[in-house]
């Protein structure tokens, strides 16, 4: 396993671990590092940041944590430690921010300022409690981030999603999951999940894949998508977006930049780096991760790490 998201694992069970060791002390660790509303007494800056990290149950966090550990290493052998961390903290911060936008949103447009107290079915609470109930935890924004970027890097890689009886491709995996969100988000107002940061989550690596593509980016045989800084976004998103849809991806050769005259030996091992990452990676769209041998493991490692 790679290791940022091998650390990624230890911490978030660590801290569940010690959520629930302070929980019996009579300290409530979510209600120190959860994100809360903007406005409420309880927030603090640096929960934009820790609350990604804090979860409401085990289930909350083995669902999370599998998530991470199935497409996120394959994400963090393709974009590379450092970016991958980027990658995964900047989308659990988008995901925070959009959830702050929200809950503002919701704060005016009930007009809550107006009020001192909230009657919750019988039940008389100030204000200023029940907006320190407004408290967000867990990776899940990252998590959807993490999808995205599986989604399209490996669009027609085939998974099995219980309960469906046939796999589906990662592209209509990803689609479906936004659509999902976002219809319960419309409909599911009150039901204790985040939809909308699980969106901001999505939106955020959204941007950060087309930036990084530089106007569509370029493709090897094997879909790899070549995380390069760019600067159109918007053609980046058509070009992807028509791309879900047709048959066959075309082959877009690679080429390296760099200043004129440069050594030939250098341009030979850049062209047999890459030749041998598209076999890497059509085998790994064949077969999946797993059915790499440790040493197709490690030159993949060795390859993408920067």
């Amino acid at each position: 396993m790679p290791p940022i998201t091998k650390n990624l694992l230890i911490i978030n069970v660590l801290c569940f671990l010690a959520s629930l060791a302070f929980h019996t002390h009579g300290i409530e660790l979510d209600e120190m590092f959860g994100l809360h509303f903007l406005l409420a007494e309880g927030f603090r800056p640096w929960q934009l940041f820790t609350y990604m990290f804090m979860h409401a149950s085990w289930q909350h966090l083995f669902f999370n944590m599998f998530a991470v550990w199935m497409f996120g290493r394959i994400i963090e052998q393709t974009m590379g430690q450092r970016r991958f961390l980027f990658y995964y903290l900047t989308c659990g911060l988008g995901a925070g921010l959009m959830q702050e936008i929200v809950q503002a949103a919701e704060y005016w447009y009930y007009g809550f300022a107006a009020y001192q107290q909230i009657d919750l079915g019988g039940v008389i609470l100030p204000m200023a409690e029940y907006l320190n109930r407004w408290n967000t935890v867990g990776a899940s924004g990252a998590v959807y981030g993490i999808l995205l970027a599986f989604g399209m890097t490996f669009p027609n890689e085939r998974l099995f999603i219980f309960p469906l009886p046939v796999p589906i491709k990662a592209k209509y995996f990803v689609v479906g999951y936004a659509v999902i969100e976002l219809l319960s988000a419309l409909s599911q107002r009150g039901d204790g999940v985040a939809h909308m940061a699980h969106l901001g989550g999505m939106l955020v690596g959204l941007l950060l894949i087309l930036y990084w593509r530089g106007g569509g980016g370029s493709r090897g045989r094997g879909g790899y998508t070549h995380y390069d800084r760019g600067s159109n976004s918007w053609s980046g998103f058509r070009q992807w977006f028509a791309s879900l849809f047709k048959k066959k991806e075309p082959h877009i050769d690679v080429t390296y930049g760099g200043r004129y005259g440069q050594e030939a030996a250098y341009r030979q091992q850049k062209k047999e780096q890459e030749e041998e990452l598209n076999r890497i990676l059509d085998k790994v769209k064949q077969s999946g991760y797993d059915g790499l041998t440790p040493e197709e493991k490690r030159r993949l490692f060795d390859i993408t790490r920067k």
